[in-house]
Formats: structure tokens, sequence, C-alpha cells
């Protein structure tokens, strides 16, 4: 079955940094669009970045110009590279397979604040 494992999260002070990985197993992942999804108390579930097939990417406008999302397909793996973090980017962050998200992760948390 497609299971996806991210891990990455963690405490870290305003203006750091983190970087999410996501590990996907049971897809064919060099064809699949990932993404990563956040969610934070309270709040409504929103797409924060995507990567399709081909290497393209969307971003959420609160997160442009700060975060990256890439992809190994090598290793299965796709990435998202968080720089300038705010209080605001603490949520739960999800990692999602298929062009409509078909698949989730579990979650990891991330939590900005000093």
């Amino acid at each position: 079955q497609v299971q996806l494992v991210e891990s990455g999260g963690g405490l870290v002070q305003p203006g750091g940094s983190l970087r999410l990985s996501c590990a996907a197993s049971g897809i064919f992942f060099r064809i699949v669009a990932m993404g990563w999804y956040r969610q934070a108390p309270g709040k409504q579930r929103e797409l924060v970045a995507s990567i399709t097939s081909l290497g393209s990417t969307n971003y959420a406008d609160s997160v442009k110009g700060r975060f990256t999302i890439s992809r190994d397909n090598a290793k299965k793996t796709v990435y998202l590279q968080m720089n300038s973090l705010k209080p605001e980017d603490t949520a739960t962050y999800y990692c999602t397979a298929g062009g409509n998200s078909d698949y989730w992760g579990q979650g990891t948390q991330v939590t900005v604040s000093s």
C-alpha cells in the first residue's frame, strides 16, 4: 500500500530554517505529483506547495520566496525547505501524493516560537 512518511519537523526560532522530508513507497513516484499542506489549530487546512512529475512548482502566496519544494525521484522523496520562518508558519505539515492529493502522510509538527 501507499505510505508517506514525513520527517524534519520541530521547534525553531523566528527567522530560522527547517527542511521537511517525505519518503514515499507503494507508488510509481516519478510520475506522481506531490504536495505539502499544513493545518494550524482552529484554521482550515491549506496547500503550501506542490510539484508536478515534471518539476513544475506552485506555492501559496504566504510562503512564496521563503519555501522551496523539490523532489528526488531516485530516493522517492519530496522536500520542503522552509526559510525565514514566522510564528504564523506554526502548523502540522502533511505530505500528499497524487494530482488530487489522493494519499496523505501522518503529519509532522512545525513550531516557530522564541
